[in-house]
């Protein structure tokens, strides 16, 4: 059986939904606030993430859908995708650096799975 973890903001957003570490880097660098080592690193380990593993919302467009699947996030699957959870480490440093608050969620059961490959699920949480 597959544990699920996942990093994200410990407050929820106004849509309800505690942001993902990508998400919270993104809102980072799509605003100005980084450095231009930092933006690189962003932009280049985003590519990094994509080739690593596939974008759920380009197998099923619905999947974020907040009609269809309100609140939705994604997880990684342990152990499976453990070098996807190392791999984010340099976001969670980027993160600290800018006084970015985050915590690290486990789960054996983190909501109804909307999607699933290898690596991940979409759930909506329960």
């Amino acid at each position: 059986m597959s544990r699920f973890v996942r990093f994200q903001s410990p407050e929820p957003s106004s849509r309800g939904i505690h942001v993902g570490v990508f998400g919270l880097v993104n809102v980072l660098g799509r605003g100005g606030g980084l450095s231009v080592a930092d933006e690189a690193y962003r932009v280049r380990m985003n590519r990094w993430f994509d080739d690593a593993y596939p974008d759920p919302s380009t197998v099923d467009p619905l999947v974020y859908d907040r009609a269809v699947n309100p609140e939705a996030v994604a997880w990684f699957k342990v152990p499976a995708a453990s070098h996807l959870v190392e791999a984010t480490r340099g976001h969670l440093d980027l993160l600290d650096r800018h006084g970015i608050a985050w915590e690290r969620v486990e789960s054996d059961d983190p909501g109804r799975v909307v999607y699933e490959d290898e690596h991940q699920v979409v759930v909506v949480p329960r």
